[in-house]
């Protein structure tokens, strides 16, 4: 009899060990599945997400779908790539100039001149600004057009006001958007931008859209040529001066200097060339 309890101890015994293995396994996965690493977006900055969809009903605007749409995330530590960019990055005008690839732009320009020549004449009669100046705000800006970016402007924007970063700024251009977007009739989610939210290959923030972008296709190059035009013909007007112009376009020394040296460079190219 003793050996029989005892074996019917031990097996009891197992049997509680091993239930009450199974519960601390649960009991870790459970605690596993709501770590923040595993937690969606809408469970992490819940609060702040209800804040922005409270904020555009009062605006006229629902953006609930927009948050449960299957596109819609928020780019973790959006404020490291604002304080990585080139102008955070470069001591001096060399160094800058060789991040930004200037040389490879200088020799490609003529090229993108040549290709684009109609509309970037019509700007420079339009509104006045040198061609030259467009299309090498177009090359810096976007790599004449190759690179308009990866990012989603709406996602882009509603990250940057969740983290808190340049918050005021990230409400006032998700509203610009959502004006845009609304107004022509585009899908916001099947848009692409930098990480902070410019489109086209012009780079224009939701507010120059709505005051200066030509047109309705952000795609099409023409477009972004005379908005580039437009936009430098506004502030020409108000300063009298195109370098203080192109420093509205982003506001640093290094980049209006590049800009009007890529101008100079490509000015120099096709002047030079023998008349047909």
């Amino acid at each position: 009899m003793t050996d029989f309890k005892t074996a019917i101890y031990h097996t009891s015994f197992k049997a509680i060990f091993c239930t009450l293995a199974l519960l601390l396994t649960a009991g870790t996965v459970t605690a596993s599945a709501a770590s923040p690493d595993t937690l969606s977006d809408r469970e992490k900055y819940g609060e702040k997400l209800t804040e922005l969809v409270r904020h555009f009903q009062a605006e006229g605007y629902e953006i609930e779908g927009l948050l449960e749409d299957e596109r819609f995330e928020i780019y973790e530590r959006i404020d490291r790539r604002f304080t990585g960019s080139a102008e955070r990055k470069s001591p001096d005008l060399d160094e800058y100039k060789q991040i930004l690839q200037f040389d490879d732009k200088a020799e490609r320009i003529a090229q993108f001149h040549d290709e684009h020549v109609e509309p970037l004449h019509q700007a420079e009669a339009t509104y006045g600004i040198s061609q030259y100046v467009i299309a090498a705000i177009i090359g810096i800006e976007s790599d004449f057009g190759t690179k308009t970016g990866r990012y989603n402007p709406f996602n882009a924007y509603v990250s940057m006001f969740v983290a808190d970063y340049r918050a005021e700024f990230a409400l006032a251009q998700l509203e610009e958007l959502l004006e845009f977007t609304g107004r022509r009739d585009l899908d916001v989610m099947g848009m692409k931008s930098s990480y902070a939210g410019a489109v086209s290959p012009a780079q224009f923030i939701p507010y120059s859209l709505n005051r200066w972008f030509v047109g309705d296709d952000l795609e099409d190059m023409a477009n972004s040529i005379l908005s580039v035009g437009k936009y430098l013909a506004y502030f020409m007007e108000r300063t009298g001066d195109l370098r203080t112009s192109v420093i509205r376009y982003n506001p640093s020394s290094l980049y209006a200097d590049t800009v009007l040296d890529l101008a100079r460079e490509a000015e120099e190219i096709i002047e030079s060339r023998p008349s047909r």
